[in-house]
């Protein structure tokens, strides 16, 4: 069944190929909506990503102290404002990391601003943390909550408005976890964005991001709270940020963001600013993954983002040890349908 659905997406794939993928983005979160309101809505979504409800609470595992019904999550930035809750949901997710949100609305970048690779079964966006804010996303998960499943969890991802002052960085954080602890499951800290200016240099350096995570918890009350980090960083500056994470206190780690890295790259739009993400961070990731797992106190939760397309790869990164994994654009290549192959790997 799982082949019949990668065909079904295959041919129906060129025409969305044909539209501008940031509308694209826009009309599929919209339909999903949708779809998520009603039961025979509902059950299409299950159809098509192949997740019956039973089949989504059979693999559930414990993550920062929680219990999700399974390890196969939406990565940050598909779904911002938290537009399509119920539907990811009903497509057979065991979490939802939403945003990256901050605590002021803002626009994001000029558009166009985000880009397919096809032969590369990549993604190059410069979205800019384009989102309607905190206080908008805890309203919708708040809404969202009493119509979700048992065992679905929701995570939200902070970050810094892109006109903040440098040594007002923090403060945006924590008015950003401030708003959302009420309604969350878990608080995802982003400093490995690179399309803010100045956020990745300042705030992946380990004393400032410590400072930034106890400041995040004194307000996010008993939240579990999880880092995500660049893929660009080497192995040493890695280690050292692992061990400041864990030392702070903060439950987990999240491996990784886009990269700026355009090596090995097959087809334009390689000249197009912004991070890169999707089959091209496979290894990398899995990389990251295992090198953090042999070097991390056993119960740091590592979360693995990126270069996810089929089973096989969500399998190799739990052998490598990630607890949970994050689809994204994965899902852009090879459909809805991969939700239900990595659930059920």
């Amino acid at each position: 069944m799982s082949a019949w659905r990668r065909s079904a997406y295959r041919a129906v794939r060129p025409l969305l190929f044909a539209a501008d993928p940031e509308s694209i983005h826009h009309m599929t979160l919209g339909a999903l909506r949708i779809a998520s309101g009603s039961a025979p809505g509902r059950a299409l979504c299950a159809l098509a990503s192949g997740v019956s409800a039973n089949d989504a609470g059979r693999a559930p595992i414990e993550l920062f102290g929680l219990r999700f019904r399974n390890p196969i999550g939406l990565g940050a930035g598909f779904d911002k404002d938290g537009l399509a809750i119920r539907g990811w949901a009903a497509l057979g997710f065991g979490f939802v990391e939403l945003g990256t949100v901050t605590p002021r609305p803002q626009p994001g970048n000029p558009r166009p601003r985000l880009f397919r690779v096809v032969a590369d079964e990549a993604l190059i966006n410069r979205m800019g943390f384009n989102n309607l804010g905190a206080d908008a996303l805890a309203r919708r998960i708040a809404d969202a909550r009493r119509h979700l499943p048992a065992g679905f969890g929701i995570g939200v991802n902070i970050g810094r408005n892109r006109d903040t002052p440098d040594e007002a960085a923090l403060d945006d954080y924590v008015a950003a976890a401030g708003a959302v602890a009420d309604v969350a499951d878990y608080l995802a800290i982003n400093v490995s964005s690179p399309n803010t200016p100045r956020l990745r240099g300042r705030l992946q350096q380990p004393e400032r991001l410590v400072e930034l995570i106890d400041a995040v918890r004194a307000v996010a009350r008993s939240l579990p709270i999880a880092v995500k980090l660049a893929p660009d960083l080497d192995a040493s500056n890695l280690d050292e940020l692992v061990s400041a994470i864990a030392a702070s206190g903060a439950m987990g780690v999240i491996l990784s963001n886009t990269t700026t890295d355009r090596e090995g790259l097959h087809s334009p739009p390689t000249h197009e600013a912004g991070g890169l993400s999707g089959a091209p961070l496979r290894e990398r990731t899995r990389d990251a993954v295992a090198r953090i797992r042999s070097v991390a106190r056993p119960d740091l939760a590592i979360i693995a983002s990126g270069g996810v397309g089929s089973a096989a790869d969500a399998s190799a990164l739990r052998s490598a040890g990630a607890d949970a994994i994050q689809l994204w654009t994965g899902m852009i290549y090879a459909g809805p349908g991969l939700i239900g192959e990595t659930v059920r790997a």
